[in-house]
């Protein structure tokens, strides 16, 4: 579909309108027809409705819970997440399916219930995937049932009459912090996937100013080039998400991260906006309206966040959690940095200097260093460079 906003109006902006009443963001009268979990057709009187600024004002807030870019436009992303949202857990089948895969709150809640049950410890995503099949099988299998992974009306009525032993605290975010404290402090050996954001045809934005002219994605590839070279200085095995002359989708590079098995996925990206007062530097981790979160990218955007500011003039925008494709459908803690507003005249000459692109591929690689040391022999921010960390981990090498 294309993207619906404000002046819009049709049978799509009805179907909009109809979700969003039905899932309480809209209380203008709009009957809700059941979303897409099978109840009801839409009014035929309906079905020119027009996109007004309610429904805009409905649209951002929904966006804002769904941790989506608030934009007030119907998107392909915004449209997914309300046809999720519209998902109830009893109204369809779930089942694993490769071809076709399911994704919907319904699927999230059947997580968390699997996952209060103990049955299921990764991050509720509201995606079937394998995991979520095996918890489902293994719980299927406890109780006496065909341990199919389908999630039927008979595995419904086992859940709700079984109901819960334990909830509160969050089993992904133990699993996470577990894995990374067993994986050790030592940097070498850890696989890792940098992202740098456009690529082929996709030039972005392009900046003019005393360093010459640039593009958007020569920044970010300059920039993801520095990094993985200095990783690789550590030992680290370093792999980019596309060649030079590639762009793929979001789900392609999320993709190729699983593949490769990484621990970890950095991915770098640019920003722009119809202001140019609008500046700094943001960084993105995996979070839900569920409450399920990566607590792991969240400690990394953090230390991204405090290294870089303190080593550039860049402005801190903080850190969030978001549900975007690249962060969702990777199997590792993945954070995505929007490193600047290129139409921002000081972001964009901080950008397109190769010196302070240095110092922030330097900046990035303390930040994984002191995510992996946990907390222990740390230092002030901004004052580890990359020197005194290339020297720490050759001791540790030689002394094993």
């Amino acid at each position: 579909m294309r993207p619906l906003r404000h002046g819009d109006h049709g049978p799509a902006v009805a179907e909009i309108r109809s979700i969003l009443a039905g899932l309480g963001f809209l209380h203008d009268g709009t009957p809700a027809h059941g979303g897409i979990d099978g109840g009801g057709e839409l009014d035929p009187a309906l079905e020119d409705a027009v996109f007004d600024r309610l429904l805009d004002g409905a649209v951002r807030a929904f966006q804002q819970q769904r941790g989506l870019l608030v934009d007030g436009v119907v998107g392909p992303a915004t449209y997914r997440s309300l046809r999720e949202a519209s998902y109830r857990l009893g109204a369809r089948t779930l089942i694993y399916q490769l071809s076709a895969p399911l994704y919907g709150d319904d699927v999230a809640s059947l997580q968390t219930r699997l996952q209060d049950l103990g049955f299921y410890v990764d991050r509720v995503d509201g995606y079937f995937g394998p995991r979520t099949h095996d918890g489902l099988s293994s719980f299927q299998r406890e109780i006496g049932l065909s341990p199919d992974g389908i999630c039927g009306a008979e595995t419904l009525r086992a859940l709700d009459l079984l109901g819960t032993r334990v909830s509160g605290g969050s089993p992904h975010a133990i699993s996470e912090e577990e894995i990374v404290r067993r994986s050790g402090s030592q940097l070498s050996g850890k696989r890792i996937v940098v992202d740098p954001g456009l690529g082929g045809n996709h030039h972005g934005y392009i900046v003019r100013n005393r360093h010459g002219v640039i593009s958007e994605a020569d920044i970010l590839w300059d920039l993801a080039r520095r990094l993985e070279g200095r990783m690789a200085a550590t030992g680290m095995e370093t792999f980019l998400s596309r060649p030079y002359h590639a762009d793929p989708t979001d789900i392609e590079r999320a993709g190729t991260s699983n593949a490769f098995g990484a621990d970890l996925m950095i991915s770098l990206r640019c920003d722009s906006s119809s202001s140019p007062l609008a500046n700094g530097i943001a960084s993105f981790h995996y979070g839900n309206s569920h409450g399920s979160e990566s607590m792991i990218g969240q400690v990394l955007t953090g230390y991204i966040q405090r290294e870089i500011v303190a080593r550039t003039p860049l402005q801190d925008c903080r850190s969030h959690g978001r549900t975007w494709d690249l962060l969702r459908l990777t199997n590792m803690p993945t954070v995505q940095i929007d490193l600047g507003y290129l139409t921002n005249g000081h972001d964009s000459t901080v950008l397109s200097d190769p010196r302070h692109r240095d110092t922030i591929a330097e900046a990035i690689l303390v930040a994984v260093k002191r995510l992996y040391l946990l907390g222990q022999d740390d230092q002030p921010t901004g004052t580890y460079t990359f020197a005194e960390l290339l020297a720490e981990e050759l001791s540790i090498t030689e002394t094993r």
